[in-house]
Parts: structure tokens; sequence; C-alpha cells
């Protein structure tokens, strides 16, 4: 459970790992393959969600824990603004960031409270978001997030390979949010 105190990226990296597996070398997902398509470069996998085709130089069997918590931090929670975030809002978007990309991911935070869809999340998405939790409680604001990305996912062309893991973690993902991260932390104690 959610420690108050404790950084929330710390928290969501651990649900994150939860969901992305150990190495795998599926030749039918794209993400393992250098080129960022099926054959297209080599087959070098993906190991903790980190991928050979976010990353072609990376050598993805020897990555470590630590380095890819490193990365996730640098290169997903801060760059989606995760850390503006509330706390249950930031882990889906965090996810979504991993699995669909910052910009991706972004851009449905930024459809889901009404703000311009540009990919970076600035002042104009934070000020959106806070008036988007305000109107629609943060439930809401996390359910809007996670219908539009399910819409989003349900329409790529994987989604009749890889769709039902990934619907049953978009489904996970808000249970977890609700319990690691609960509105009031006193009330969860007793």
């Amino acid at each position: 459970m959610f420690l108050p105190g404790t950084d929330p990226f710390d928290t969501a990296y651990l649900v994150l790992i939860g969901h992305e597996g150990a190495l795998s070398f599926v030749r039918e997902d794209p993400g393992n393959w250098t080129g960022g398509a099926v054959g297209r470069g080599e087959l070098r996998g993906t190991k903790y969600g980190i991928s050979a085709a976010s990353f072609p130089t990376l050598d993805i069997p020897a990555l470590t824990l630590a380095q890819a918590k490193a990365i996730y931090r640098a290169l997903y929670w801060v760059k989606a603004g995760c850390p503006g975030l509330p706390a249950p809002l930031a882990l889906l978007v965090f996810d979504a960031a991993v699995n669909t990309g910052v910009g991706r991911a972004a851009r449905l935070l930024q459809a889901s409270v009404g703000a311009v869809e540009d990919g970076l999340v600035g002042t104009g998405t934070m000020a959106a978001v806070a008036r988007a939790v305000g109107a629609a409680g943060l439930d809401g604001a996390c359910a809007e997030f996670q219908a539009r990305r399910m819409v989003f996912m349900a329409d790529l062309d994987t989604w009749p390979t890889f769709g039902l893991g990934w619907a049953r973690r978009l489904c996970r993902l808000p249970f977890q949010a609700a319990r690691l991260f609960p509105a009031n932390p006193a009330s969860e104690a007793a």
C-alpha cells in the first residue's frame, strides 16, 4: 500500500513492473524488433517493458531493474507530467506512457480533461486536470482517461493478438490505483 510521504513514482513503478514481464522475444510483437516492426531490424526483445523498438542500441537482455527504473522515471514519469498529477491519475498516465508512448498518453490525458491536445503536459493541461477533477471527481477523471485509452488501444492493429492481456491490465489499473493511493490514507488504516 502507498505510504504517505513516499514518492508516488516508487509505488507506480512497482505496479508497472508487476504488469511488465521479464525478457521476451515474441516474434509477433513489433516492440521486440529494433526497427519497430515485425521483421524489421534485429529481434532484441523486451525486458521489464523496455523494448528494442524504443531503445534499439540498448543491450535488452543485460538490462537491470535499477536501469529500467531510471529510464522509467526520466523518460516516462517526468516527461508525461506525472509528478504534477493526483497520484491515482499519475499511475494511469504513467502506465499509458510506457505502453503507448509519452505523447499519446499526454494526448489521451488532454482529451479526457478538455485540454488542447498537443502531446505536451504543461500548465494548461494541469489547469484542465484540476477543473476536470473538480467537476467529475478524481474517479471520474480516471475513468474518462481509462475509457479513452481502451478505445485507442482496441483500434490498434495488434489488438487481436495482445488485446485480452491489455484489457486485463487496463481493467486492473484503476483498482490498483484506488488501493495504493487512497483518497484518505488515515481511513485506510482503520
